[in-house]
């Protein structure tokens, strides 16, 4: 594994030999001539060492907190001793010299790192193992959270979070001045060269290029130029002349072989390009207009390949809306869109395609499938990251959950057809499906709020909270006065559609919090609307079966995720963590009906 290699002192104190290759030098067994001279080596030793350790503490313990600047990294204050980076970096110390930071109330001047960085990105974790390093000279071992992936059988020599670590670290090391670490991330980067996949030589190219790494630089070009990338995504992707450098490196090799020579039809890469710019623009009608003045076909072009790469997820919802592409089409380098939307790693676009008809079950030339390319992706800080209340999950697990439910979901059980109670009235149907919808927001609004996206159902009226009629609030609908009963049977059924979809995919990625969702609307709905009314003993036994109804649904929600987890080992296996994630989502939720539903 990566970190495996890592020791807590890569640079110490022993040889400055020791700052190129990162190990501990070997003590000898000193000869008679040698003692004394070893004697003061050994205590200059023992000493650094123990300087480094009190340092140390400046960094870990809160209760040494003596810091007089704040650098603000992924919006949270880091505390720093300004003597310490100044006198270990030249660039901390011009910065100090020349700007004295936003003072705040404390006093302590302020550091925004958004703004101490032309380029490239620094986390909060990464950000603390350079800050160690500045203090203590020993370079710490990388966080297992942000430095591999969720995916069990990797062994995170090469995955993507190993790889953006590295970069991050790079990053750091360039633009904050201390070459010797610059030297060693350039080393760990070019193992990772030959290991990764190209997509994630990328990353590595990009950072080599912004700080002036020629080796790197070199070894990542020729990595690309023998690989299968297309030159869009290099042109999308990298700085122009390194875009230009690897194109002609590709020309040098053809001429070499004629047997790689590809004829090419300049009118027909023009005409996909203007379609690719349609896409850019986000004129999908553009893009109809070129496809009837042309020969050429959205599979002939890849526009949806592209469209799930590159554009806003509602030109790739416009787009399958066309009708004309193959959503489980293959690319010349073996990946399907879904493969390309799950690198892209956006919930809605996923399960778009997955609703259209993209099959997870495909894999790539080298055996990927989508959950598992997602897992590469995935680092366990995002897996298993706390969802506060109120805000939404993280999309790297919903990802991850959506696909691998899709991979082994049974045809859905139940259907969604309406009780015969409500079976003779648009209205009533349309009220039954508003008010599903908005206590499926009160439980789960992260996830209801991709099934309403995906099932356009975002503008329907009724999903702002449980909707009423006048026979249950004396509150009278707004009634439009010049809309005729045409038109209005229209709307109501439309915006019905869009509801039923909605509840179709509830029911397809979490059916057992459907099951309770259904037995609580035809049960309980009407009683419970208002906890507050009736007599003393009517309001306890609501409340009763309000918090019964709770634990329903919080069983429900559970029963999805074990079902999940326990299923996942027979697709991949998850992160140990995962149960954790599940019972902080669990408290999550609970807290969520609480405050929503008791006003």
């Amino acid at each position: 594994m990566a970190y495996s290699t890592e020791p807590s002192s890569s640079l110490s104190f022993t040889s400055s030999s020791n700052l190129s290759n990162g190990t501990f030098g070997q003590a000898k067994s000193p000869s008679s001539g040698e003692s004394g001279l070893e004697q003061g080596c050994s205590l200059d030793i023992i000493s650094l060492n123990k300087l480094s350790s009190n340092l140390e503490q400046l960094v870990i313990d809160p209760s040494c907190d003596y810091s007089d600047a704040d650098i603000v990294v992924d919006g949270i204050a880091v505390g720093v001793n300004r003597c310490i980076l100044a006198a270990r970096s030249r660039f901390f110390h011009e910065l100090f010299q020349r700007d004295r930071g936003s003072a705040e109330k404390d006093g302590k001047p302020k550091y925004l790192m958004s703004d101490l960085l032309p380029f490239g990105e620094v986390g909060r974790e990464a950000f603390w193992v350079f800050l160690s390093y500045l203090y203590t000279a020993k370079l710490k071992p990388s966080p297992r959270e942000v430095s591999t992936c969720v995916d069990e059988s990797c062994v995170h020599d090469a995955c993507r979070p190993a790889i953006n670590f590295a970069v991050e670290l790079m990053y750091a090391s360039y633009l904050f001045q201390t070459p010797e670490l610059v030297s060693l991330f350039q080393r760990r980067l070019l193992n990772f060269v030959e290991k990764a996949f190209v997509e994630d030589v990328i990353q590595i190219l990009v950072v080599a290029f912004n700080c002036q790494l020629s080796q790197l630089v070199t070894q990542c070009v020729y990595r690309v130029a023998r690989s299968d990338l297309d030159s869009i995504s290099l042109e999308k992707e990298l700085p122009h002349e390194i875009a230009e450098k690897i194109s002609l490196l590709r020309l040098h090799s053809q001429h070499d072989d004629e047997n790689k020579k590809e004829a090419v039809d300049p009118l027909h890469e023009k005409r996909i390009r203007r379609i690719h710019k349609a896409l850019d623009c986000d004129d999908v009608e553009l893009v109809k207009l070129l496809l009837t003045e042309s020969d050429i076909t959205l599979d002939q072009a890849h526009a949806l390949h592209y469209a799930v790469a590159y554009c806003d997820p509602k030109v790739v919802t416009e787009l399958l809306g066309l009708g004309r592409a193959n959503v489980n089409l293959q690319n010349k380098r073996g990946y399907t869109v879904l493969h390309i939307a799950a690198r892209r790693k956006e919930p809605s676009i996923i399960v778009s395609l997955l609703t259209k008809g993209a099959s997870a079950l495909e894999s790539t030339r080298d055996g990927q499938s989508a959950v598992s390319i997602c897992r590469r992706l995935t680092r366990p800080k995002d897996y298993n990251a706390k969802t506060e209340q109120g805000q939404e999950a993280n999309k790297d697990r919903i990802c991850i959950d959506v696909l691998e439910r899709e991979m082994r979901r049974n045809p859905m059980a139940g259907d969604t057809s309406i009780s015969q109670t409500f079976a003779d009235d648009l209205h009533m149907q349309l009220l039954y499906l508003e008010n599903r919808v908005a206590f499926a927001r009160l439980f789960f609004p992260t996830e209801a709020k991709l099934a309403v996206d995906v099932a356009h159902a975002e503008t329907t009226s009724g999903l702002a909270g449980p909707s009423t009629s006048k026979g249950s609030s004396g509150n009278l609908r707004e009634v439009d006065l010049n809309e005729t009963p045409t038109m209005r049977n229209k709307r109501l059924r439309t915006q019905m559609e869009a509801l039923r979809k909605t509840v179709e995919m509830g029911r397809r990625y979490f059916p057992h919090c459907s099951d309770v969702l259904d037995k609580f609307m035809e049960d309980d709905l009407p009683d419970l609307f208002y906890l507050e009314k009736g007599t003393p003993e009517e309001q306890r036994i609501k409340r009763k079966r309000f918090m019964e109804l709770k634990q329903e649904v919080q069983k429900a929600f559970h029963k999805d995720k074990a079902e999940s987890e326990s299923n996942r080992s027979g697709l991949s296996s998850s992160s140990p963590l995962s149960s954790l994630k599940d019972g902080v989502n669990y408290k999550v939720r609970e807290d969520g009906v609480n405050h929503k539903v008791r006003r």
